[in-house]
């Protein structure tokens, strides 16, 4: 490096110190790196209802649950019979570019205060890399070891990581539990494990989301219930999701997150409450609640938005769905020999106003956190739970809804699994039913969220998909991007930067046509809160398009202006 750039690095970096000591303030610390790189350069944000890359390409989420963390298990299940980094590996190779890994606050907890393993279900024969002398037959790493063994095998196989809080206590029933405290776990200790969790991974791109809470639910006469209103209740959901949400942004600003609905909503039209009972029994079985799925009930969002503030642009709503062989719900009418349920009859009597308006009104992106069940002639002998799954599964696709398919595991009992036979063997004709609804190419190639790995031997990174590395090209039309094509002047004071049409330069902050010293000054103090930036001139501070200004940006329009990079 010369030393004049050096120079002008340095001087640049000391009238940025000297405002900032004399503000008698600091920088927020941000946790994005200062310029893309092989573990910051796949964050996504939402822009006009999609979830975008950080080039603002449209991305689909396609994956699939794997749980065990919150059971009990101490690792994924079936890692007492296979070995974990193979099944890992078939994951990736049958394009699931998502995986959704239910967690407990406990074991997060355990993990932040180093305390011991119950019993790990590990076989060490099958999985020697996960042993601490890494030999067959050795003695079981610590549980967070062999997480992070995981986390490494997704990050290989460009398989992204959502963890989902699936409960609070560690317990094979603890999903159904109705809130994300209960009589081990305050709410304080759930937003303690959402927040050293995303600290913990805030510089690992590999984890690109969190689901704060597994299917709240609950009615007001079962005793405990998660509400969806104004209030700031403790059992409010609404309340809750903004504050872990807070918990979790305040550490890693780039992740996604993921609210989920709850169970039952007041039928306040006809003049019901959320102390209502469920049912009015002198008109049974009329209830007082509009119902839904666990987890599905977002009707409560219309009136009482959940609200991120300057990360809104990180919120996804995340529904559940599921079919007759988990529950006969009304609206498959089962019961009715003269009716069966279509698409249109789903959105009429069910989707829609729980959950798909959401998408169908362009007011957020979704993502369907558990969807799945039965595809065999043994369980699902009506045939019925295949309709339903294929009516769910074509409307995903046709509005580009974002899912994790419930589930890789083959216990799970009301619904089965990818595999079986000791997870063993792939179920390939329900994986033949899913596959349509994963995310790829023309050419069948699976497409990662990675803009450099592939998703497996059977798939394409990202970057490749747009035609770039760095994935800011469209796939129909490759053609030079505005900052491939931008202009760069650089002098010992001022860096002169025009796209062609001059509506849009990045990093020239304070509108005066150049990038210089006083486009760092103003950000910083903005940053600082001393100063308010428009809406454009907070487009024009993002340079590295994660989102949100922040002090990262600084630090690369310092670089662009002694002349290290270009914007």
């Amino acid at each position: 490096m010369k030393k004049n750039v050096l120079k002008k690095l340095a001087l640049s970096a000391v009238m940025t110190g000297s405002l900032l000591m004399n503000m008698s303030s600091s920088l927020p610390v941000s946790v994005s790196a200062s310029e893309p790189d092989e573990y910051h350069d796949d964050w996504l944000h939402v822009e006009n209802g999609t979830v975008v890359d950080r080039n603002g390409n449209e991305v689909w989420m396609t994956g699939c649950n794997w749980f065990g963390y919150s059971v009990g298990s101490q690792v994924f299940d079936g890692v007492w019979s296979r070995n974990m980094h193979e099944m890992l590996n078939e994951i990736a190779d049958h394009g699931f570019n998502l995986l959704r890994v239910p967690m407990s606050t406990q074991i997060l907890l355990q993990w932040k205060n180093n305390e011991p393993d119950p019993l790990i279900k590990l076989n060490e024969w099958k999985n020697p890399e996960l042993t601490i002398e890494g030999t067959v037959g050795g003695t079981p790493m610590y549980s967070f070891d062999v997480w992070n063994k995981a986390v490494e095998w997704c990050r290989e196989n460009g398989i992204k990581i959502m963890m989902d809080i699936h409960c609070a206590t560690t317990n094979a029933a603890g999903h159904n539990y109705p809130l994300w405290y209960d009589d081990n776990y305050s709410t304080d200790d759930w937003l303690e494990a959402l927040s050293w969790f995303a600290d913990y991974y805030k510089d690992d791109d590999t984890v690109i989301a969190i689901d704060l809470k597994n299917e709240p639910h609950g009615k007001a006469d079962e005793g405990n219930f998660a509400k969806w209103d104004g209030s700031t209740d403790e059992n409010n959901w609404r309340y809750a999701a903004e504050r872990g949400a807070a918990a979790v942004l305040e550490k890693n600003p780039n992740l996604l997150i993921m609210v989920e609905g709850i169970e039952v909503y007041p039928k306040f039209e006809d003049g019901a409450d959320w102390t209502y009972p469920t049912i009015d029994y002198a008109r049974y079985p009329y209830s007082y609640y509009h119902g839904a799925w666990w987890g599905g009930n977002f009707r409560g969002a219309r009136k009482f938005p959940v609200n991120l503030g300057k990360y809104q642009s990180q919120l996804v709503y995340s529904p559940h769905d599921y079919g007759p062989e988990v529950y006969n719900q009304t609206w498959f009418y089962l019961d009715d020999d003269t009716k069966t349920f279509t698409r249109q009859t789903l959105l009429d009597d069910y989707w829609y106003d729980s959950w798909a308006y959401l998408v169908e009104e362009n007011i957020s992106p979704l993502l369907m956190g558990e969807w799945g069940g039965w595809v065999d002639d043994e369980h699902d002998t009506t045939g019925e739970n295949r309709h339903w799954l294929q009516e769910l599964r074509d409307y995903m696709i046709d509005k580009h809804i974002h899912h994790t398919f419930w589930c890789f595991n083959e216990n799970s009992s009301d619904t089965g699994g990818l595999v079986y036979d000791n997870f063993e063997k792939w179920d390939e004709v329900k994986y033949e039913f899913i596959k349509p609804a994963l995310w790829q190419n023309d050419d069948g190639k699976f497409i990662s969220l990675d803009h450099k790995i592939p998703v497996g031997v059977n798939g394409i990174s990202l970057g490749e998909y747009y035609g770039t590395d760095s994935g800011t090209t469209s796939p129909t039309e490759a053609q030079p991007t505005e900052q491939e094509t931008t202009t760069e002047t650089v002098t010992e004071t001022e860096t002169s930067v025009t796209d062609g049409s001059g509506d849009l330069l990045y990093g020239d902050v304070d509108d005066s046509g150049a990038i210089d010293i006083l486009d760092v000054i103003l950000l910083n103090k903005n940053l600082l809160g001393k100063e308010e930036l428009t809406e454009t001139q907070q487009k024009k501070a993002d340079v590295n398009k994660n989102g949100v200004p922040d002090s990262n940006d600084s630090l690369m329009i310092m670089k662009a202006i002694v002349g290290l990079i270009t914007l």
